[in-house]
């Protein structure tokens, strides 16, 4: 089952998270937890959102955590994923014979960001411009 998939209700999911559902409605307008929403505007709670509507209540209830430092902690949480992404982008990067920049369409230089495998490998094509020999100039 994908785990990002918003298939329960407000309902289920505060069943399933062990939550009243006034709980999770408190949560998305303090912006702890964001479900989705269906057409008629009704929250949308994946299985993701459960997981982390269970670490909001473990941090609040378990660690005395209040609600503004929860919210940091996941703010924070989420900028070191992103980093350990960049670092591991970076890392690919260095790999030896692999390419770092290369040109798009239309001539700019942009990082490249393929993996190795399926790094593209290219042909240098060496061009002189020819210059008019000393029998071919005029006097």
């Amino acid at each position: 089952m994908d785990e990002d998939a918003r298939l329960f209700v407000i309902s289920v999911a505060a069943e399933l998270a062990g939550m009243h559902p006034q709980t999770l409605r408190q949560y998305d307008r303090l912006g702890l937890v964001s479900p989705g929403r269906a057409r008629g505007r009704g929250r949308r709670y994946s299985l993701r959102d459960i997981a982390l509507l269970r670490e909001v209540q473990r941090l609040s209830q378990d660690e005395g955590v209040n609600l503004a430092g929860v919210k940091r902690i996941l703010e924070l949480e989420e900028e070191l994923t992103m980093a350990r992404r960049q670092v591991e982008f970076l890392r690919d990067m260095l790999d030896p014979g692999r390419r770092v920049f290369t040109a798009d369409p239309t001539g700019t230089v942009v990082a490249d960001r393929r993996r190795p495998a399926e790094t593209v490998r290219t042909t240098t094509v060496r061009m002189r411009r020819l210059l008019p020999g000393p029998s071919s100039r005029q006097s």
